[in-house]
């Protein structure tokens, strides 16, 4: 099949090259795009028969790219960093997708399920299921070791991370330990009222009571994170204009 990988991460395009020379498939890549715009004109030209489709770009969502195409005949494979958009699909019985950091598995597994079903027979799926793919802004699924635990963002106190892991304080003094990175969940917190002032930590903006200028964050329940000199500017902008935007 004739494809085209559409994802704003380099090294994650780089990546999903690697793994289909591992595995062999007989996947022919014809080009890859950080963008819709680019996504469009990049199809409209080469008709691939198959997408990599990141549902997070740099100026609109995989499902924009989709509106745009659908006089094209492709079959799409989904590329999310969210576990939750990931296990609302899957619940549904929806779409084809792999998770980030991808998997060499799950990536052998997408395609052959692709191969079986038709252009039309997905796109009644994907237009069936969409919905389920559009972020909850106030809640987080946390893949655990024996289960599924959802948190409220509005609850979640700030995330630290070490060796691999990262901790989830909660305002009831729960917290949770998942085995993945604070970079994996970087992108989905920011985008709401958090920010990450130091390598090691992503802060619920609105549990932030004093900041001190020596590079220290008092939240209100006196614990204190760090702010790391070259984060500094960036997360004083993002206190200030979130509390312009209170105001």
């Amino acid at each position: 099949m004739k494809a085209l990988i559409v994802e704003d991460k380099a090294y994650i395009r780089k990546g999903l090259l690697n793994l289909l020379q591992l595995i062999d498939a007989e996947i022919d890549v014809l080009g890859e795009c950080s963008n819709v715009k680019d996504a469009v004109t990049v199809a409209n030209a080469c008709k691939p028969e198959l997408i990599f489709l990141d549902i997070n770009l740099t100026d609109g969502t995989g499902f924009d790219f989709l509106e745009q195409t659908e006089h094209l005949s492709f079959k799409v494979i989904f590329i999310t960093a969210y576990e939750e958009y990931a296990l609302k699909a899957l619940k549904s019985g929806a779409i084809d997708y792999i998770l980030k950091p991808l998997d060499i598995e799950e990536l052998t597994s997408a395609i052959q399920k692709v191969e079986n079903i038709t252009v039309e027979e997905q796109k009644q799926r994907i237009e069936a299921t969409k919905n389920v793919w559009k972020p909850n802004d106030s809640k987080l699924i946390l893949s655990l070791h024996d289960s599924f635990q959802i948190i409220d963002l509005d609850e979640l106190l700030f995330c630290e991370s070490d060796k691999g892991y990262t901790t989830f304080y909660c305002s009831d003094n729960k917290k949770y330990v998942v085995s993945k990175t604070l970079k994996e969940f970087e992108e989905r917190l920011t985008q709401t009222n958090f920010t990450r002032p130091h390598q090691s930590f992503i802060v619920n903006l609105k549990f932030i009571d004093k900041y001190d200028k020596s590079g220290v964050i008092y939240l209100k329940n006196g614990k204190k994170i760090p702010v790391s000199s070259r984060k500094k500017e960036h997360f004083l902008s993002a206190l200030l204009n979130w509390n312009n935007s209170k105001i």
